[in-house]
């Protein structure tokens, strides 16, 4: 029976750029084995060291979850379409509490400001009070956190409070709407305090400039209603879930990739969680961050005005919020997908026997203290871009390898360095000469930190990270190599 399997694009890579792939199969584990026949790089991001399917990687037949039906044994037929969804970053009851509702009232300027919703049956004077009595946190204040924060301060949501703990860069202004060319270098936070309540003056404005952790989440998250997921690392994203779950709070959720995105509302008092999505995250570096795979800079701004309408949905009361249901985009092919998604009773956070009942150590959970060590600088020497320079002037014998993506290496690269890219190093190992010093590079040093730390775990000795990446190069040495 011919099958297609729709390919993501964070897998692409190892589908030869195929977003579609066509098999013959009867059953989902079929097709499956199919693609990885075809594909065999794919076979260790779907399936773990046993052979079976990774927690973190589900199978849609049509809109529904295979894991609901019968698994890999579920039936297929001719003409079917089933769709890998790995985690990559009805009418509902207004969650605002009645009281908060009654002390809120509009001004006479408010009234005027806010007409346009006024006049909607839908929303109407009721519906902007409850707007004006809401408090909404935004963790993150990035590309998912801008335009997001820039729509509920406009909507007049009266508290908004952003968590992030990051400096305005020059890569942040392809898609984060919230700041501009002279604001590099300033806090994130400071500079959207500022754009926000010069926007919309009636809006109160709550910043926390700090990490989000286990120790602060729990009285971060107590004082509002609904919690806005724009993180970008699953340590955070799990961190989000459980203490939404924790405390009963709402859960609206964005992810964004390349040229994809997603998007729910995950609020265990009436659907699913995160972790009935994804029960555990990915292996650390098998799912490529936006900094190492990129993202169109429109992305975030649809899924991110997604997720501000979900919002005001919660807030009014109104319409059918994604509770149970997982959006996806296709920004190439200007496609929605809608996903069912089922509440797990075996869910360790929501399920009908708990067993996480206090925030844990998500770091560890998602595999990164483990990565840290590995790649630390006791196990990985590192070589400064100084001193390859120097090195490299007095006719030293080094082989400079560069794991960038193809991309990359067409905006810049090192003179004299060999291109194999992070995914391909395991398949093109014998590449590498052992006996000759290595020195491997990225763009910021993290990359070629976990190749440095697997090359030598392979028996390759003389290896050296360098460090700070191509950028600390442009810093130190050579300021004419462009940076990104």
């Amino acid at each position: 029976m011919a099958i297609t399997v729709l390919i993501p694009s964070a897998l692409q890579a190892y589908t030869g750029n195929q977003s579609e792939v066509q098999v013959q199969a009867s059953t989902v584990g079929e097709a499956l084995q199919a693609v990885v026949a075809t594909y065999p790089e794919l076979r260790k991001h779907l399936y773990n060291e046993q052979g079976k399917l990774r927690s973190f990687v589900n199978v849609y037949l049509g809109e529904e979850d295979t894991r609901y039906l019968q698994g890999l044994e579920t039936l297929v037929k001719d003409g079917d379409t089933l769709m890998i969804v790995p985690s990559i970053a009805g009418g509902s009851v207004s969650v605002l509490e009645h009281e908060a509702v009654q002390r809120a009232s509009l001004d006479n300027e408010e009234i005027l400001r806010y007409s346009r919703h006024l006049i909607l049956p839908d929303v109407a004077m009721e519906g902007q009070t409850k707007l004006k009595a809401a408090k909404v946190l935004c963790v993150g204040a990035g590309g998912l956190g801008s335009p997001l924060a820039l729509y509920l301060t406009a909507a007049g949501v009266g508290t908004i409070g952003l968590v992030d703990f990051d400096v305005v860069d020059l890569t942040n202004l392809q898609r984060q709407v919230l700041y501009t060319s002279q604001d590099v270098g300033r806090p994130k936070l400071e500079v959207a305090k500022e754009r926000l309540q010069a926007m919309n003056p009636h809006v109160t404005i709550r910043t926390y400039e700090t990490r989000l952790t286990r120790e602060n989440a729990l009285e971060i998250f107590s004082d509002y209603d609904i919690i806005v997921d724009g993180t970008d690392n699953f340590a955070t994203r799990y961190l989000v879930n459980d203490a939404c779950v924790l405390l009963g709070k709402p859960n609206v959720y964005g992810s964004i990739f390349r040229f994809e995105g997603q998007a729910s509302v995950f609020y265990a008092k009436e659907g699913p969680c995160y972790r009935c999505l994804y029960p555990e995250p990915p292996p650390p570096g098998l799912v490529p961050s936006c900094a190492e795979g990129g993202v169109l800079g429109v992305l975030p701004g649809i899924i991110g005005t997604i997720q501000a309408m979900e919002t005001i949905k919660l807030i009014l009361g109104r319409g059918e919020p994604l509770i149970g249901r997982l959006l996806l985009f296709n920004a190439l092919k200007m496609q929605f997908r809608e996903l069912k998604l089922r509440k797990n009773p075996q869910c360790p956070v929501c399920g009908q026997n708990p067993v996480i009942r206090e925030l844990i150590d998500y770091e560890e959970f998602c595999g990164m203290r483990g990565e840290e060590s590995t790649a630390s600088v006791d196990v990985i020497e590192e070589i400064t871009p100084t001193e390859l320079k120097r090195r490299l002037d007095a006719g030293d014998d080094i082989f400079l390898l560069d794991v960038r993506e193809p991309v990359e290496w067409q905006i810049c690269r090192l003179d004299g360095a060999v291109l194999i890219p992070m995914n391909t190093i395991p398949a093109r190992m014998h590449e590498l000469d052992s006996a000759r010093e290595i020195v491997v590079y990225c763009r910021s040093g993290k990359r070629s930190a976990q190749i440095a730390a697997f090359l030598k775990a392979a028996g390759f000795r003389k290896v050296k990270n360098l460090q700070g990446g191509i950028l600390q190069w442009s810093d130190e040495v050579d300021p004419t190599v462009p940076k990104y």
